[in-house]
């Protein structure tokens, strides 16, 4: 096992189910940036086995969607995962770097909301003013977006 191996093994331990999901995020992220560079310099096994590898992890995310207790959130992200899906089939059957970049830029911009969603619930003490009063931060356990297992 190497050292990056071993430290995302580590990280990942004892994580919130958040910051699990931001994980594979970052892992899907990395495997079409890994595919990106392959397809530019030629390498057709590279490519494949990091779209191939996103796949899966895509596959992960959207297999463990909650859709009775995610309701519209986990049907919205659902539908998404199926648009990344066949956007990278495509992109692969292409072999498009621009098809690639695009799914990555999809794929950040929902990541970008996760961290923003750790931050939120991971800050209880924090006051939001509503209506000129103060109130605190719902509680993760209080925010719909944490209440199904994606």
């Amino acid at each position: 096992m190497d050292a990056r191996s071993s430290y995302r093994e580590t990280a990942v331990r004892g994580a919130s189910p958040i910051r699990l999901v931001i994980c594979l995020y970052e892992q899907a992220i990395e495997d079409l940036r890994r595919a990106v560079a392959a397809l530019e310099r030629g390498d057709i096994e590279a490519r494949t086995r990091g779209i191939n590898h996103a796949l899966t992890v895509i596959a992960h995310l959207q297999g463990s969607l909650d859709m009775q207790r995610g309701r519209e959130v986990a049907a919205n992200l659902n539908r998404f995962y199926g648009l990344i899906r066949a956007g990278l089939v495509q992109a692969q059957v292409k072999q498009s770097t621009r098809i690639l970049e695009e799914q990555i830029s999809l794929l950040i911009t929902i990541h970008e909301a996760w961290v923003e969603v750790e931050r939120i619930t991971a800050a209880p003490s924090l006051q939001l003013t509503v209506s000129g009063q103060a109130a605190t931060a719902p509680s993760e356990a209080q925010i719909p977006i944490a209440d199904w297992n994606a």
